[in-house]
């Protein structure tokens, strides 16, 4: 298994965000929640979105799309290995991070 393949490539990901995304973490503005995001979780995903003590690849309907966990809430993102991007889908609290929308 190449580097690549396993997630490790030399190269960091770029973060893009979608619209969607954009509106919840902007409900967090200003607090330490969105600080974490920006400060700690960005870099670490740019670096190795693919594992970590806080990350999860989800199975069934959601097969695909990664978890990320902080406290109560929920950031979910998916991968472009080609490209070399980690798209942020979604930020939610647990309670509602998995009812269908």
């Amino acid at each position: 298994m190449s580097k690549k393949e396993d997630g490790l490539s030399q190269s960091k990901y770029l973060i893009a965000e979608t619209d969607n995304y954009k509106k919840s973490l902007k409900e967090n503005e200003g607090t330490k929640l969105y600080k974490k995001i920006k400060e700690f979780i960005y870099p670490q995903l740019r670096n190795n979105p693919f594992f970590g003590p806080n990350i999860k690849k989800l199975k069934g309907e959601f097969e695909g799309v990664y978890r990320y966990r902080i406290g109560d809430y929920r950031l979910f993102y998916t991968i472009d290995k080609d490209n070399v991007i980690v798209f942020m889908l979604d930020f939610v609290r647990r309670k509602n991070s998995y009812k269908k929308r």
